[in-house]
């Protein structure tokens, strides 16, 4: 089943269960969706792929907000967020862990015949496709600048 549809299923099974907390978060990530299949110069469709940016960015704004509330003071508002992130990250790959990152880098470094700082460039546009929804750009970055020392 398409990420798109998995997120309409959801909704109806959030409604029938009276999850307000979750389905309001389906509801906003269907809002992306919706957007993105709308925009100009799409066909309409919605893959994969492109929902899974999608759901990075928003699982990565919801984190930033909520970074943003607790430094308000504003631990209710917060918590929402992190509910939310918490939902969106349920429709995520699973996360690399360090050492599976270090090793999957390691693959892309090799393959791109990367051996200096100069080369990062090449490796982080390998490396953000081939990671894309499994780590964070700023990870990623860091590993590429500790492994091409």
């Amino acid at each position: 089943m398409a990420l798109y549809q998995q997120i309409d299923a959801d909704i109806k099974a959030a409604m029938l269960a009276h999850d307000k907390m979750r389905l309001q978060a389906l509801r906003g990530i269907k809002k992306e969706f919706i957007e993105a299949k709308t925009a100009p110069g799409n066909n309409g469709e919605l893959s994969d792929e492109a929902a899974t940016k999608i759901l990075v960015k928003m699982a990565k704004q919801r984190r930033e907000s909520a970074r943003i509330y607790t430094e308000q003071n504003r631990p209710e508002l917060a918590e929402t967020e992190l509910a939310e992130v918490g939902v969106i990250e349920a429709y995520l790959p699973k996360a690399l862990s360090d050492e599976e990152l270090t090793a999957e880098l390691t693959k892309i470094i090799a393959q791109t015949g990367a051996s200096s700082p100069a080369d990062m460039g090449k490796v982080m546009g390998v490396a953000t496709k081939a990671l894309a929804g499994r780590a964070d750009g700023r990870a990623i970055s860091a590993k590429v600048r500790e492994l091409l020392k």
